[in-house]
C-alpha cells in the first residue's frame, strides 16, 4: 500500500505540472471552451464573452498592436493610447532635442493642437479570429519535402486572405500556431495617424534604467500617452490636419482600488517569441552555448556605449534607443540561464520526455509514428553546435558595428542601379531618407571603439566559421584592434554623414562606383560572404531539419499527453493570460512582496545621478504626501507583481483585475524568471507592473494634466462588494 500511494502521489504531482492555472499564452476565442471555468475559479467576475466577441463590443476593442512591437490599450472616448514609455521612446527620442529634451524632461500636450504626429507609426486593432487550419493544411502530406510544404501552404493562405470577409478599410493575415500544425486567420483595422499626447522625463519613466531593468522591487513610472486619430467617419486615414480623435468600440474603466494578494489579474496583448516546447537537447545548448555567447559580445558592446553616454549629453540622446536595445536582451539571457539552473529547466524537460516515451513505447501506433522523434532531435542539436555559435557571433557583431550597417544601405541602393535607372530613381530617396534617420543616431567615435572591442570576438573563434582573409587582416596588426580601427575609420569616406549625404545628394552614381576601392566596403564584403558560404548554408540545412522535426515533436505531444490543455507558443497575435498577484522567494532568506511605493523611490535618490535621480517637483508632492485621489493608507502605490506569463510584446499590456478593468501597465518580468520563454515555472515567474493609480498621480498631480484624466472613466469596483 505504502509503494502503491508513493506512485499515486508522483503521479498526481506529474499532471499537476502539466496544467498550472498561471502558465499559459490562451487564443481569446477559445477562453470560453479551455479557460473560462478555471479563470472564474481564480475569481474572475466576468464572461470569455466579455473578454472576446466579434459581434458585440468587448475588451479585445480597445487592446492594440502599438507599432508591431509592443502593446497599447484606449483609455478614453477620445482614442487616447496608454503604452510603456520604453514603447513610445522612440518617438520621444525622434523629438528630442538639445532645446527641447523630451527624454529629459518629459512632454505633456495642453490640447489637441499640441499633440505631436509621429511618421511611421501606427496601432492595429483585431477585428476577429478563425481558426482556418483546414484550408491552409489542404494538400499537405506527411511525406511532403519541407520546400513543397511551406509553398503549399503559402499558396493556400493567399487563397484565404483573399477570399475573406473584410472591409476596404480592413485586412487580414494568417499565423502558424504549435509549430504549423494549425493555422488562424486575424482580419485587422489599421490607423496610422498616431499622435504623441504625453510622457514623463525619463527619471520617471525609466528610472532605474539598466541596474533595475528585469529587477524586483521596482519603482518604474514607466508609461506613455498617444491618441489615435480617424477621418471624420472614425475610418483609417493617412495623417491629415482634418483628421478628428478615433471614437473607439470599447475603452477600459480604470480601477482606483489596486490590487491585493490574490486577486484575479489577466494581461490582453500581443507577447512576441516564445519557445515552450522545446526538447531538452535544445534547452541545453541555449543555457551552456548561445546565451552566454551573445551575453558576452553584449557586454563589451554596452561598456563601450555606456563610457559615452555618461560624458556626453548629444551621445546620450542620439544612442539612449540603441543602449536599451542592447542591455534588455542581454540581462535577460543573463536571468535565463540563473533561472533554468535554479530550477533545473534541462532536468524537469529530460524528465517530461521519459514520460512521453514511455507512453509511446507501451503503443505500437504511436511507436511507428513518434518513437524515433526525440532521438532525431537531439542529433540534429549535436550537429547544429557549432554553426549556432558561429550564426550567434556574427549576428550579434555584424549589426552592432554599424559603419556596416551604412555599406548595406549602398549596396541595396547599388543593386537598384544594376536593375536600370528606373529601379534606381526608385531606391535612391528611400535610402537617403533611411541614411538621414541613421546618421542622427551615430557618432563615428563610438563606432571605431565597438569595432576595436568587438572584432577580436570574431578573430577569437573556431578559425573554420570565419574568414581567413580577415584573419590575415588582423595578423598584420599583430593584435592592435585599435590601430586597425583607427586606419579603417580613416580610409573611408562611410563613417562621414556629410560626405555621403552631399554625395547622394550631387553624384550617388559616383559615391556607389567609390564602394569597389573602399576598404570598409571590402572588409564587410569578406564577412558577409564567408558566412553565406560557410555558415549559412548547413546552418539552413540543419535548421529546416529541426522545424520538421519540433512539428512532428508538438503535435506527438498533443497527441500522447491527452491530459494536458496545450496553449500555442507566442508569435506576435493577441493572447490573454492570467493568474493572481503574489509574491516568490528569490533565493535563499530573499523573499519579495507584491507592492512598491514611492517611499522606495526616494530612498534609491542618487541626486545627479543617470538612472537614480528625481525630479524636484515629484522630491515635492512626496514631501507632502500630496496624492490626491491616488494614494492608499498614505502611501503612493508605484507597481506590484503577479503570476502572469509575459514575454517581450506584452509592454504596455493591460493589467486588467476580476471586472475587467484597468489596475496596471505590464513592462516587465523579474529576472529570476525570465526564462518563462522557455520553460515557465510558477515559482519563480512573475511580471512587473506600474500601478495604474501612480500613472495618474503622475499625470494628474506631478504633470498637471488632469484634462487627460477628465477623459477617462474611473471606477471603484471593490466598494461595491
Amino acid at each position: 500500500m505504502k509503494v502503491l500511494k508513493l506512485f499515486l502521489l508522483a503521479f498526481v504531482l506529474f499532471f499537476s505540472s502539466l496544467a498550472r492555472a498561471d502558465e499559459g499564452m490562451w487564443l481569446p476565442l477559445l477562453l470560453e471552451k479551455l479557460n473560462e471555468q478555471q479563470m472564474k475559479s481564480l475569481g474572475m467576475k466576468i464572461s470569455a464573452k466579455d473578454i472576446y466577441s466579434v459581434n458585440n463590443g468587448s475588451l479585445k476593442d480597445a487592446i492594440v498592436s502599438f507599432g508591431g512591437f509592443c502593446t497599447g490599450e484606449v483609455i478614453s472616448s477620445k482614442g487616447l493610447v496608454l503604452t510603456n514609455h520604453h514603447c513610445g521612446f522612440d518617438a520621444i527620442q525622434n523629438h528630442s532635442t538639445l532645446d527641447n529634451n523630451y527624454i529629459r524632461d518629459g512632454f505633456w500636450a495642453r490640447n489637441y493642437a499640441e499633440e505631436i504626429p509621429n511618421q511611421g507609426l501606427f496601432v492595429t486593432f483585431i477585428a476577429r479570429i478563425e481558426d482556418v487550419s483546414k484550408l491552409v493544411l489542404n494538400g499537405v502530406t506527411s511525406g511532403m519535402a519541407e520546400k513543397d510544404r511551406q509553398a503549399l501552404i503559402e499558396k493556400n493562405m493567399g487563397l484565404v486572405k483573399n477570399a475573406a470577409k473584410r472591409e476596404t478599410y480592413q485586412d487580414a493575415f494568417i499565423r502558424g500556431f504549435f509549430e504549423g500544425n494549425q493555422y488562424y486567420m486575424f482580419v485587422t483595422e489599421t490607423y496610422n495617424d498616431v499622435r504623441l499626447v504625453g510622457a514623463p522625463p525619463s527619471s520617471i519613466g525609466n528610472f532605474g534604467k539598466d541596474t533595475d531593468n528585469w529587477m524586483w522591487p521596482r519603482h518604474t513610472g514607466d508609461f506613455s500617452l498617444f491618441r489615435i486619430y480617424a477621418g471624420k467617419d472614425n475610418k483609417p486615414a493617412a495623417y491629415s490636419t482634418e483628421n478628428v480623435p478615433f471614437v473607439p468600440k470599447k475603452s477600459l474603466s480604470i480601477s482606483l482600488d489596486g490590487t491585493a494578494k490574490g486577486d484575479f489579474t489577466m494581461i490582453f496583448g500581443f507577447p512576441g517569441r516564445t519557445t515552450e516546447y522545446l526538447p531538452a537537447a535544445a534547452v541545453k545548448q541555449i543555457v551552456e552555448v548561445n546565451d552566454p555567447t551573445k551575453i558576452a559580445i553584449r557586454d563589451k558592446a554596452l561598456a563601450v556605449i555606456d563610457g559615452f553616454m555618461r560624458n556626453d549629453e548629444q551621445i546620450k540622446i542620439q544612442y539612449a534607443a540603441k543602449y536599451a536595445s542592447i542591455a534588455n536582451a542581454w540581462k535577460k539571457w543573463q536571468g535565463e540561464v540563473l533561472g533554468l539552473n535554479r530550477t533545473d529547466g534541462v532536468g524537469k524537460k529530460k524528465k517530461y520526455e521519459e514520460e512521453f516515451n514511455r507512453r509511446v513505447l507501451a503503443s505500437a501506433q504511436l511507436k511507428q509514428q513518434y518513437g524515433t522523434v526525440l532521438g532525431d532531435l537531439e542529433k540534429a542539436y549535436a550537429e547544429l553546435y557549432p554553426y549556432g555559435i558561429a550564426r550567434d557571433i556574427y549576428g550579434e557583431i555584424i549589426p552592432k558595428i554599424e559603419l556596416f550597417t551604412v555599406i548595406q544601405q549602398l549596396k541595396q541602393l547599388k543593386a537598384a542601379q544594376n536593375q536600370g535607372e528606373a529601379a534606381f530613381q526608385t531606391q535612391l530617396p528611400k535610402t537617403k531618407e533611411r541614411l538621414r534617420e541613421f546618421y542622427k543616431e551615430y557618432d563615428s567615435r563610438v563606432d571605431v571603439k565597438l569595432f576595436e572591442a568587438l572584432m577580436p570576438i570574431y578573430i577569437g573563434q573556431d578559425s573554420a566559421y570565419s574568414a581567413p582573409s580577415v584573419r590575415q587582416k588582423s595578423a598584420g596588426y599583430a593584435g592592435d584592434y585599435a590601430r586597425w580601427a583607427q586606419e579603417l575609420y580613416k580610409t573611408t569616406v562611410l563613417a562621414d554623414e556629410n560626405k555621403v549625404l552631399e554625395a547622394l545628394d550631387k553624384d550617388p552614381a559616383g559615391l556607389l562606383n567609390a564602394l569597389a576601392n573602399d576598404p570598409a566596403v571590402a572588409l564587410q564584403t569578406e564577412l558577409a560572404q564567408n558566412y553565406s558560404a560557410k555558415v549559412l548554408p548547413r546552418l539552413t540545412e540543419i535548421q529546416a531539419r529541426i522545424n520538421a522535426l519540433q512539428r512532428t515533436y508538438m503535435q506527438a505531444q498533443m497527441d500522447v499527453m491527452t491530459e494536458k490543455k496545450f496553449y500555442p507558443d507566442a508569435n506576435s497575435t493577441l493572447r490573454v493570460t492570467y493568474g493572481t498577484v503574489k509574491g516568490y522567494e528569490a533565493r535563499d532568506a530573499v523573499t519579495y512582496d507584491i507592492h512598491t511605493y514611492l517611499d522606495g523611490v526616494m530612498e534609491k535618490y542618487v541626486p545627479g545621478d543617470y538612472e537614480f535621480d528625481v525630479p524636484a517637483k515629484l522630491r515635492e508632492l512626496y514631501q507632502k504626501k500630496d496624492y490626491g485621489q491616488y494614494g492608499a493608507a498614505g502611501k503612493m502605490p508605484v507597481c506590484f507583481i503577479a503570476a502572469n506569463h509575459t514575454t517581450g510584446g506584452n509592454s504596455g499590456s493591460p493589467a486588467l483585475d476580476a471586472y475587467g478593468n484597468l489596475v496596471g501597465l505590464n513592462f516587465d518580468r523579474v529576472w529570476e524568471g525570465t526564462m518563462s520563454d522557455i520553460n515557465y515555472d510558477p515559482s519563480i515567474c512573475r511580471n512587473i507592473m506600474v500601478d495604474i493609480r501612480y500613472v495618474l498621480f503622475i499625470i494628474d498631480k506631478y504633470a498637471g494634466a488632469g484634462h487627460l484624466v477628465k477623459e477617462m472613466k474611473l471606477v471603484h469596483p471593490k466598494k461595491k462588494k
